[in-house]
């Protein structure tokens, strides 16, 4: 059995190494120490880029630990990345840690009982007051400050000894990972890569900054990114709240007016002040004779006008609603598009402003909001305007209880306000633009989501929905500590004020650089802050914003421009459904602004996890399992059997009886090939087919190569549980029937008269078959299959050439693959007869009649012998047909008496 994709050895092959006792205990430990000794998945810096085959490693994010969820998608990673290793390919397969951003800054405030004040100054050696644990009794309001130095070496401190954990328990589950292919995201070079890549969209005029309004978490203190929304149902209140006609004239006749006023209905009470238009639809009838007046609004006095647009939802509250600026994203659209004025009232932190603002002008409003307004939350502001809207008569009935959609930070707990600052962009097709080459950047992006072939391609629409949803470019920069700093500083007028519009950048062999230390070309430290001096940018990039250039980051772009020529662009994306908007497209969309090109060819979308209840796990619902414990219980094979076992895209249950299955299977492999490998006896095993010449064993073989080819094509579709599922029962057919069938034979008892050809085509085939089926299952199992391997084969199964059906075919072009499984039926039925009576299966027939399917009769005469041993027939057997049978049934048979039983 040897061609150019599948070379195996021509000499026999010792079996005196098969143990006689196997075990999975401490597999994990012993194999993951000899891979890494032996560089058994250590990427070849020579292979071209025609032999390698990339994949774009999820870096997972480290705050604190892994949850089963992590374990369920990186093992079909995993299994493409030693399916492609098998096929001769050069695997790049690297592992980040993506330690930046906010998940961290919790983590570290909790872990370590600290907080920043960036005003303090820095303190070296700076001893924490808490060191471990969760630090839950540490109260936010009790958590020490420290300058933001102190506070991002005490994040960098925590994320190594997370990422240590992290992998350790990799290399338990068996990930085949290239270890010295590791980075940070937080790392230097992922800082060279996102500030340099972040300057050139800059020179490009895709990156741009604006003072805008934009959604803001007031717990987090920073913007908020489109892609990181989250609606969730939020209680509140309805209020029917009169807004005053100007000229009450204009209202003559109305249904909507009463006695010069019209109402509204708004959750948001408290932005009254914020009010800058009341906006209906424009075919409205209700309201048309009104477009064009102005009202004065409650409490407050001011003057707005009562405008049409689109917008406007007819069906929904009065069908006339306040524009404020700004209360939901509607408000941001109707401001933009209908040029209003901006009237903010809400700071950074959720409160009012602490002075009313310069619209407010009545002596009443000004007593209002001095007395009862200034610097109250929104929940509190609100309790007093609606009091003081009762007292005015301005509130129409009392508050009516509801439940609205309102958008949180994903990560947040309070609703999120519209705030406006300035804030720095990459444009991504969400507003009107064009990219390098001149193409609508929305079109372009759309089309590269029909470029790139998803698995399963059901999740396509994702992406389409997705950017043709889009209504605003990429906000990146974050009001947060521990990231990557945006490389830029501003100039500072001859009166001391930052002039954002003079950025000074630095150039690329600078890189990174951090601007809140680190000074301009042609500036010194003394002028930093000073006039005609400069600030720098205090901002960090969105974690996304470095995590979108992984392919560039790992493939060494930038500082090992011949490794980037030979990975990039990468052949695989594996990732979860649930972020194709934020990591699949905003990596998209850097690939497309820089190179021109996708960041690689195919992308895995794994489904979710779901607990006992159908909910998906997420350590947000709190319902996650962590699986160091399942893989120290179960075992790392039968762990990653249970992942392997749910196709790609599809949700899967936690299941632990799956595992179970897996961990069975895995005991199975072993004892079924030191049972296949050792009935030779000290006789060497052979890979020889052309031995291989009982009819019962070339459909053996014949079977396996069908197995073989479908499973090769569900592996090259990412369909990784077609192929499990396929060599799974093949290998029970195999143990359960073959086995059993040529057990006798296989001895070569001398008793059943077998010549030493039969013996030697038994032996040969289950040779043949153990080598092969080890191959077919290595990705899944790669402990069992490499313990075994280790028996009675050189180097490792992970390295080998994966199974071809070509040779296998070619030595048994004329086998039957039926016969298997008739005779298998037939065993199966002589052994019925034998449970029923509740006897030995060692009992011997002194003669049985065996009926089958009429089809079976002549194909299982090419097998008699080895039903006859195997079923302990001692006497006559006869065959008999008949029409009306699926399966073989035992028809008039006489038993032996059973053996005697032996100590």
């Amino acid at each position: 059995m040897t061609d150019a994709h599948d070379p195996t050895p021509a000499a026999p092959l010792s079996t005196s190494s098969v143990p006689d006792k196997v075990s999975l205990d401490g597999l994990e430990e012993r194999w993951d120490a000899r891979w890494a000794e032996q560089g058994t998945y250590a990427f070849d810096r020579t292979a071209t880029r025609e032999q390698v085959y990339s994949i774009d490693t999820p870096p997972p994010t480290v705050s604190g630990s892994l949850h089963v969820g992590h374990v369920f998608s990186y093992t079909h990673t995993d299994v493409v990345a030693r399916y492609q290793r098998m096929t001769g390919k050069h695997v790049f397969y690297p592992m980040g840690w993506d330690d930046n951003g906010l998940p961290t800054e919790r983590r570290v405030q909790n872990y370590y009982g600290v907080r920043v004040d960036p005003t303090l100054p820095y303190v070296p050696d700076f001893v924490p007051p808490h060191d471990g644990g969760e630090g839950k009794s540490v109260k936010a309001a009790d958590q020490q400050p420290i300058s933001r130095r102190n506070f991002v070496e005490l994040c960098e401190r925590l994320t190594q000894e997370d990422e240590k954990q992290f992998e350790a328990l990799w290399r338990h589950l068996g990930l085949s990972v290239d270890w010295s292919l590791h980075y940070q995201t937080i790392g230097r070079e992922s800082q060279l890569v996102a500030q340099a890549a972040f300057l050139r969209n800059l020179a490009r005029g895709e990156a741009y900054q604006a003072a805008a309004p934009g959604l803001w978490d007031v717990t987090f203190q920073t913007a908020v990114a489109q892609a990181e929304l989250e609606a969730r149902d939020y209680p509140g209140h309805y209020h029917r709240v009169a807004f005053h006609l100007t000229d009450p004239a204009a209202g003559a006749g109305l249904e909507q007016v009463t006695d010069g006023k019209v109402h509204i209905e708004t959750t948001r009470p408290e932005l009254l002040p914020a009010v800058v238009a009341l906006i209906a639809h424009p075919d409205d009838e209700r309201y048309q004779a009104l477009f064009g007046t102005t009202v004065r609004s409650p409490l407050f006095g001011v003057e707005i006008p009562v405008l049409a647009h689109p917008a406007a939802e007819m069906d929904k509250g009065a069908g006339i609603a306040m524009c404020c600026t700004f209360g939901d994203l509607t408000d941001v659209q109707w401001w933009r598009e209908l040029d209003l004025p901006t009237r903010p009232v809400i700071r950074r932190d959720g409160r009012l402003l602490a002075e009313a603002p310069e619209w407010v002008e009545q002596s009443a409003a000004l007593e209002l909001w001095e007395q009862s307004l200034a610097g109250k939350t929104t929940f509190s502001a609100r309790k007093e305007i609606v009091d003081a809207l009762r007292a005015s008569g301005d509130l129409d009935g009392e508050p009516v209880a509801t439940q609205r959609k309102t958008n949180f930070f994903e990560k947040g707990d309070k609703p999120l306000e519209i705030v406006t600052s300035r804030q720095w962009y990459i444009r991504n097709g969400g507003r009107p633009g064009t990219d390098s080459q001149g193409r609508d950047l929305r079109e372009a992006l759309l089309e590269r989501g029909r470029e790139l072939a998803f698995h399963p391609d059901f999740m396509r629409v994702r992406y389409t929905n997705w950017v043709e949803g889009l209504n605003s470019d990429w906000l990146i920069s974050r009001q947060r500590f521990f990231g990557v700093p945006i490389p830029v500083w501003y100039g500072v007028d001859e009166d001391g004020e930052p002039d954002y519009g003079r950025v000074l950048t630095p150039s690329e062999d600078v890189l990174p650089v951090d601007p809140s230390i680190d000074v301009p070309a042609g500036y010194t430290e003394d002028q930093r802050g000073k006039p005609g001096g400069f600030v720098g940018e205090v901002d960090i990039m969105d974690t996304w914003a470095t995590s979108s250039l992984t392919p560039q980051i790992a493939g060494g772009w930038l500082r090992d421009e011949d490794l980037f020529s030979r990975v990039f662009p990468m052949d695989l994306r594996p990732q979860g459904q649930d972020i194709i908007r934020t990591w699949l497209f905003a990596t998209t969309v850097r690939a497309h602004l820089e190179f021109d090109s996708l960041p690689w060819r195919d992308a895995a979308i794994s489904g979710w996890i779901l607990d006992p209840d159908r909910k998906k796990m997420s350590k947000s619902k709190g319902n996650v399992v962590t699986p160091l414990g399942l893989l120290q219980e179960h075992g790392a094979d039968a762990v990653r059997y249970w992942a392997a076992s749910a196709r790609l895209g599809t949700d899967a249950a936690f299941d632990t009886g799956q595992m179970k299955i897996g961990r069975r299977l895995a005991i199975k492999v072993l004892n079924a090939s030191k049972f296949a490998l050792t009935m030779g006896g000290d006789t060497p095993a052979s890979l020889d087919v052309a031995a291989v010449t009982e009819p019962l064993d070339r459909a053996l073989l014949a079977g396996l190569a069908d197995v073989v080819e479908s499973a090769t094509t569900a592996l090259e579709r990412y369909d990784h549980t077609r192929a499990l599922e396929l060599t799974e029962t093949f290998f029970w057919t195999f143990c359960d029937d073959y086995l059993e069938l040529v057990k006798d034979r296989a001895y070569g008892s001398t008793a059943a008269g077998y010549t030493p050809t039969e013996v030697a085509s038994a032996r040969t085939a289950l040779a043949v078959t153990t080598d092969v089926v080890l191959r077919l299952l290595a990705p899944f199992l790669p402990f069992a299959t490499e313990e075994v391997w280790s028996w009675w084969r050189s180097g490792s199964v992970h390295a080998a050439p994966w199974p071809s059906a070509a040779p296998l075919r070619q030595a048994v072009t004329d086998a039957d693959p039926a016969l298997l499984h008739a005779t298998g039926k037939a065993l199966a039925a002589l052994r019925k007869v034998k449970s029923e009576a509740k006897v030995s299966q060692r009992t011997t027939f002194a003669r049985v009649r065996l009926e089958l399917p009429a089809s079976d009769v002549d194909r299982i005469g090419h097998a008699l012998a080895d039903l006859r041993a195997a079923g302990r027939v001692r006497g006559d057997l006869e065959v008999m047909g008949r029409t009306d049978l699926e399966d073989a049934v035992v028809g008039a048979h006489e038993l032996d008496e059973p053996p005697a039983k032996t100590r």
